[in-house]
């Protein structure tokens, strides 16, 4: 059997500590940046909400997004949203937000566009969040509940995307209770996570 020669020992050695470097990098980044996703069952149910008097009506299609600062799941649809903005703003839909009462935080600068609204009716009986209300032209509530499905929202899960073509094109939705699987958190204050 050959005895290893001191190059070898020397590699293998620096092949061992590159291995444990690697291994502690992405141990560290696992832990600074991947959340753990557990799926969580929200019911959505928009039949208590309306617009303030000052928005309510025949108009644009407004868009509402509910957003809690705390909330781990808000950054996972911020990208999303940020691409609604581009999208439809230029078309006539406005685009509001709601904070979560006694929370204090901002929108990031990329989600300028949307305005605030400091009271919305029914808001404090919203389940979780993040959420979104749709009122169509005439001002009636055409669809709330979550961006999608999933521990992520874009583009190619998004349930908003089909509901602002539809009602864009003139055509009636009416999807006001919804139930989806995915990254939310409760909304009020007495409300459990399941």
């Amino acid at each position: 059997m050959p005895v290893p020669t001191f190059k070898t020992l020397l590699a293998c050695v620096l092949i061992g500590v590159c291995a444990a470097g690697l291994w502690a990098a992405y141990d560290w980044f696992q832990g600074q940046y991947i959340r753990p996703f557990s799926e969580q069952t929200a019911l959505f149910a928009g039949d208590v909400l309306s617009l303030p008097a000052e928005l309510s009506g025949p108009g644009p299609i407004r868009v509402v997004h509910f957003w809690d600062p705390a909330c781990p799941c808000n950054v996972g649809n911020q990208q999303h949203l940020s691409e609604l903005l581009a999208h439809y703003v230029p078309l006539g839909i406005e685009f509001y937000a709601v904070q979560k009462s006694g929370t204090q935080g901002q929108l990031p600068e990329s989600l300028s566009a949307i305005k605030p609204l400091a009271r919305l009716p029914g808001a404090e009986h919203v389940s979780a969040s993040p959420a979104v209300a749709i009122w169509d032209h005439s001002g009636q509530l055409a669809y709330f509940g979550p961006y999608s499905e999933g521990a992520t929202c874009n583009a190619s899960n998004s349930f908003i995307e089909p509901i602002l073509h539809a009602l864009s094109a003139g055509r009636p939705v009416k999807a006001t209770h919804t139930m989806a699987v995915g990254c939310y958190c409760p909304w009020q204050a007495d409300h459990v996570a399941p």
